[in-house]
């Protein structure tokens, strides 16, 4: 089978990556070159941005069974890769997200054939067009689209806790350790699913070259389902201390960082469980095998192997300090209130 990954090194897309290359699949890679001599062997590259109009010339002699876009984010790209594709792909995946769906959900199980409705996070509200239009090629046209939605996935070079650095995500960890205070949004019951890379190349590759997934949406996930407290105090355990956890409410958050407002509001303050009965009715024996306890394992090894790899993000350090101590100022002013 011969692939077209349109990215391929970002931290799902690695490990896609790499399962690709040990199932001998004849794989390229759409780059700009910068990592070519990190791939695995076997894998090739097609130097080139996408968004080069020289890119269609390159592609004028070739033909792939997949191609699969991990950087697609606006309805301009999507018009790009139709007019790339058509006519030179059996199947073309596009990488959604499952912030997508309902916000609030109106049902507590998430399914592929939930609502998609995010009317807090244009990231969400870009990927929901995206999908629109491809499904409109899809019934218009014939354009053989498959679907994908993860939701937080994460692999070992990163801890993925809910308002921590993401490009120096061992802040979190540092933090902990200096037994700083750590902000949980709500009251740290609502429930979270966290999905490790390699689970989640499990369900895409076994997606890559399947006929019946034509016209189709699906989430890949874990089954494993955790509040955000556990998911703290399981870090805090692979480190040894008991983190030192505040709860303070997400609106209360968003409304002092209103960045944040579409990453908190508009996915991870909301309880999500997805059930992933249709993964695994296309994908037989697809099952996430990493619990979150020892994808932790696996990532503070790898922080562990190399101190330069333990980078702390200061301006979230900083925010953390000052959101926290707004929260609790206000908290003192509203006890005294009420005395």
């Amino acid at each position: 089978m011969k692939l077209l990954f349109i990215g391929g090194t970002g931290i799902i897309s690695t490990a896609c990556t790499a399962l690709a290359a040990r199932r001998g699949l004849d794989l390229t890679l759409l780059s700009r070159g910068q990592h070519a001599s990190e791939l695995p062997s076997g894998v090739k590259t097609l130097t080139a941005d996408v968004n080069d109009s020289e890119l269609l010339r390159k592609l004028e002699r070739e033909s792939f069974d997949v191609v699969v876009d991990w950087i697609a984010f606006t309805q301009e790209d999507i018009e790009r890769d139709l007019r790339l594709f058509r006519g030179r792909t059996r199947q073309f995946v596009f990488i959604s997200s499952a912030s997508a769906y309902q916000k609030p959900q109106a049902n507590y199980l998430i399914t592929e054939s939930t609502p998609l409705a995010n009317p807090y996070w244009d990231y969400s509200r870009n990927k929901i067009a995206c999908e629109e239009r491809l499904m409109q090629a899809y019934r218009d046209e014939g354009f053989p689209v498959t679907i994908v939605r993860p939701s937080l996935t994460y692999g070992e070079t990163l801890i993925p806790l809910v308002l921590n650095s993401w490009q120096q995500s061992y802040t979190a960890v540092d933090r902990m350790i200096r037994g700083q205070k750590m902000v949980v949004p709500g009251d740290g019951t609502s429930l979270w699913v966290v999905t490790h890379n390699t689970d989640f190349a499990e369900g895409l590759v076994g997606l890559l070259g399947h006929a019946q997934a034509i016209g189709e949406a699906f989430h890949i996930t874990s089954d494993e389902v955790l509040t955000w407290d556990q998911l703290f105090r399981i870090v805090g355990t692979t480190v040894g201390v008991e983190p030192q956890l505040v709860h303070i409410p997400s609106d209360f958050i968003a409304t002092c960082l209103p960045e944040k407002t579409g990453t908190l509001l508009g996915d991870k303050s909301v309880s999500v469980v997805f059930d992933n009965s249709k993964i695994k009715r296309f994908v037989p024996g697809y099952h996430a095998t990493t619990s979150f306890a020892e994808g932790m394992r696996q990532s503070l090894a790898w922080f562990n192997a190399d101190a330069s790899r333990k980078q702390i993000d200061h301006a979230v350090n900083g925010s953390m300090d000052k959101l926290i101590a707004a929260y609790e100022n206000g908290m003192s002013e509203a006890v005294a209130g009420f005395a």
